[in-house]
């Protein structure tokens, strides 16, 4: 472990707010998987299944506004300790015999599981901006990208878990597994975060969690729609449609959608060498705009198939494949850009009030996804997706254009 202690304090903070990062992920992933398919599989309509969900991203909406300034006033290693012991309270909740687990239980679990998941990410992408020096905006990216990047692949690593999981042990041997697992994580976090990691020098009203930086509200504001056109057919639509249409068990959705998670943040791992920075430049809202309206003709290529019923099987998985990739660019990009507009002192307010956004776009498309593919399919949804990819390119539109300062490494 010696080459450990010849690590910077700066990479090593970074190492532990990652692979803090990594292990609720991994949780917060094959959960999400275990929810879908085990209710489905008691029978629960695609609608009731977005209902359980209903909670966990509305709180979330809440985790985010409040958790920034949390963040400011607390620091953010408590703000990520206390999103890990939220997460393992949510895990305990689902251990209640099969009889109990009725609607209002289940929402009230994922609704700390949502208050979990967003202090924990707010915690983690604003602690970067203070490990970075200011004039090191291409090492920012790179970190972010990551970090980021790297969540999601285990995300996808969590959905085939939860899949593998829930055909092995059963639903509560499944949940018990993880909440073992993260309560060790979250003691070694306890013992190993660094203290007062991003307190604010000056205390932050709690009227400051809403932002005032123009760059930040439109930047917020497309990333609202960008979610919501991923969530309104990929969270509850396209794993139903994956089981009833191509009749696909458990293990092949929770398998396939894992290996699309995993694909897609390598790509985001890969964004800045897809986005400018390798000749030099830095990405600007001109970058945001022309990657959402790439983006925009892949949810309209599977929506023409579904409705003219042009070879389905090859448009779903080509186009959700394309799906992902663009869209990947698209996340990371507007991570970085989040991270690079957020003041230094109190960084996790703006980045708070961005998240909050996020969960907002993800609300919506959560809600829309059971009950447009309930009563209408999966090509309207995707014609949803599609309207809000429009919406993301025409507010980012109001991005700041800059000249593009030089990398420094």
């Amino acid at each position: 472990m010696s080459w450990l202690a010849q690590l910077s304090p700066q990479i090593r903070q970074y190492m532990v707010v990652t692979g803090n990062y990594w292990a609720f992920t991994l949780t917060d992933g094959a959960l999400r998987m275990l929810v879908v398919l085990y209710f489905y599989g008691l029978g629960y309509s695609p609608f009731d299944i977005a209902m359980l969900f209903i909670f966990y991203e509305i709180f979330g909406v809440i985790t985010n506004l409040v958790g920034g300034w949390l963040g400011a006033w607390l620091g953010l290693n408590r703000t990520m300790n206390v999103g890990l012991f939220l997460q393992i309270l949510a895990l305990a909740m689902l251990l209640v015999p099969a009889s109990l687990l009725t609607v209002p239980w289940v929402m009230g679990a994922q609704a700390l599981s949502g208050i979990a998941k967003d202090l924990n990410k707010m915690s983690a992408k604003s602690s970067i901006k203070l490990l970075v020096p200011d004039d090191a905006q291409g090492q920012l990216y790179k970190w972010v990208a990551i970090l980021t990047g790297s969540k999601n692949a285990l995300k996808g690593v969590g959905f085939f878990l939860g899949g593998a999981l829930l055909s092995l042990l059963g639903f509560q041997g499944a949940i018990l597994l993880m909440a073992v697992a993260l309560t060790a994580v979250w003691i070694a976090s306890l013992l190993s975060l660094k203290k007062d990691l991003g307190k604010a020098k000056n205390k932050p009203k709690f009227t400051d969690i809403f932002s005032k930086s123009t760059a930040v509200n439109y930047l917020s504001a497309a990333r609202l729609f960008l979610f919501g056109a991923r969530d309104v057919w990929f969270v509850v639509a396209l794993p139903v449609f994956l089981a009833s249409s191509f009749g696909l068990d458990h293990w092949y959705v929770g398998g396939f959608l894992a290996l699309w998670v995993i694909a897609y943040g390598i790509v985001q791992s890969l964004a800045p060498k897809f986005t400018g920075t390798s000749k030099g430049k830095m990405p600007d809202g001109r970058h945001a705009l022309g990657w959402a309206l790439t983006l925009v003709i892949t949810p309209i290529f599977i929506a023409l198939a579904l409705t003219y019923h042009w070879h389905v099987q090859f448009a779903v998985i080509a186009g959700l494949l394309a799906f992902g990739a663009i869209f990947a660019v698209n996340s990371s990009l507007h991570s970085y850009l989040i991270v690079s507009y957020a003041g230094k002192d109190g960084v996790s307010l703006d980045v708070g009030f961005y998240y909050m956004a996020n969960a907002m776009g993800r609300l919506i498309g959560t809600v829309l996804s059971g009950w447009l593919y309930q009563d209408y399919g999966l090509a309207m949804c995707l014609w949803f997706s599609a309207g809000f990819i429009g919406l993301t390119a025409l507010i980012s539109l109001g991005l700041p254009k800059h000249a593009s300062p030089s990398v420094t490494q």
